[in-house]
């Protein structure tokens, strides 16, 4: 095994790297700064960061309450405002109004990253595969390719991404988003483009700094960086959403629960 491994070094691109290269390899803590696969959640958990948005991780504040603003234009900024209003408004009403969760539609990116739930990490020669419990999504990252001019990338859920390695930080850039895929209901034009840095902070955290660019509808790069823990031994489980007990209503469009009666 180590042979194949040592033989296979070129192609790893330092991504299994078992003294392959001197800007890897063993930490003194006695972890593979270039090896974050495994099973992670937020850190601190969602929960925690919602109950105390002080909670502070190991690089900083995390949560939503980390997240600033979008720096959106003027004009868009107005059209944001005026919906996060109306969504708290209803919900402070107790009539919700239904959003992508409750029709089934997955988060995509960046918001998959969030890790509202465990998320699965898998390294392959070819490949980072990023995999979300919710909602069963699933992120390839290549790293033997590059990526399409915008015009040509087939907008998805996920978009397209392309990873390498700048010493121990794996850095990711990803295009090709639907429009109507919107982190924290923010706008943005085809040419959205997502910059990820993720690094190992020691064995058992790492983070991810976010950039967000998009000159169309943003006055400045988006950023923010989120904090991941190990779950050892944790195993992924099946989030079937169409499964659900939430539906919107046909007629006025708000969530509602579904009780079975019988």
């Amino acid at each position: 095994m180590r042979r194949a491994i040592a033989t296979g070094c070129a192609l790893l691109a330092g991504l299994v790297i078992a003294g392959c290269s001197s800007s890897g390899g063993t930490q003194a803590g006695g972890f593979d700064p270039r090896d974050f696969s495994g099973t992670w959640e937020r850190y601190p958990t969602p929960t925690d960061a919602e109950r105390d948005p002080s909670t502070v991780a190991p690089s900083g504040p995390v949560g939503l309450a980390g997240i600033p603003a979008p720096p959106l234009k003027p004009e868009y900024k107005a059209e944001w405002e005026a919906e996060r209003r109306r969504h708290d408004e209803a919900n402070a009403a107790g009539r919700p109004i239904a959003t992508h969760y409750t029709h089934c539609i997955p988060d995509g990116m960046p918001a998959m990253m969030m890790a509202m739930f465990p998320m699965e990490v898998l390294i392959t020669p070819r490949q980072v595969t990023i995999i979300q419990e919710a909602y069963n999504q699933v992120r390839r990252i290549y790293l033997d390719d590059t990526l399409p001019p915008v015009e040509d990338a087939e907008p998805g859920f996920w978009g397209h991404s392309v990873g390498h390695w700048e010493g121990n930080d794996f850095v990711v850039e990803t295009i090709g988003i639907k429009d109507y895929v919107r982190f924290r209901d923010t706008p943005h034009s085809a040419n959205m483009r997502i910059h990820e840095r993720m690094r190992m902070i020691d064995a058992d955290h790492f983070e991810n700094e976010v950039t967000v660019v998009d000159p169309e509808y943003l006055t400045e790069p988006w950023k923010w960086k989120w904090t991941y823990q190990r779950k050892p031994g944790y195993k992924m489980y099946e989030y079937v959403c169409e499964d659900n007990r939430e539906y919107a209503d046909p007629v006025t469009g708000e969530a509602r629960l579904r009780i079975d009666t019988e």
